[in-house]
């Protein structure tokens, strides 16, 4: 069985910017040497004000966040959905709900799931584009270092 995902070569990692979930999957490419960007709001919105040029990331033409998340799913071979909660709501849910419309495979993370689930949901979809999404920072204190330390552990670069 699989127990960390090996990533191949034009593995990418994308994301919309948010502050917790989608920053710390782009911050885990970012240290990890793996490939990102992503599309993002126009005017590079997040909720703590515009999102870091750091993150190679395109505007949509709306300011409105929905879009830019749909364009992620559409964008991406699969999606994994990071809380700290049982149950998805609010954007996340709407991100489960475009991946189940576009036929998209997603996943959703969240305490008490081990990352070899994640390693192993890639590797039966031969991933090539990852989309991040997940929680705010705010609305989740401590998500951006769940997902980090979670993308450690599923997630072996440059093997």
């Amino acid at each position: 069985m699989i127990d960390v995902f090996a990533v191949p070569p034009g593995f990418r990692i994308v994301s919309g910017g948010q502050t917790g979930a989608d920053q710390a999957g782009l911050d885990w490419a970012i240290s990890h040497g793996v490939s990102n960007g992503g599309w993002c709001p126009r005017g590079r919105r997040s909720e703590d004000g515009p999102i870091d040029p750091a993150y190679q990331l395109v505007e949509t033409p709306s300011r409105k966040y929905l879009e830019r998340t749909e364009w992620n799913v559409r964008d991406s071979d699969a999606t994994a959905i990071f809380t700290l909660d049982q149950d998805l709501d609010g954007g996340s849910r709407r991100t489960s709900d475009f991946a189940a419309r576009l036929g998209k495979p997603w996943i959703h993370l969240r305490p008490g799931v081990h990352p070899r689930f994640l390693a192993r949901f890639l590797s039966a979809r031969a991933v090539k584009t990852l989309n991040i999404a997940g929680k705010r920072e705010s609305a989740q204190p401590g998500i951006h270092q769940f997902v980090m330390t979670f993308l450690s552990e599923a997630l072996a670069p440059g093997q």
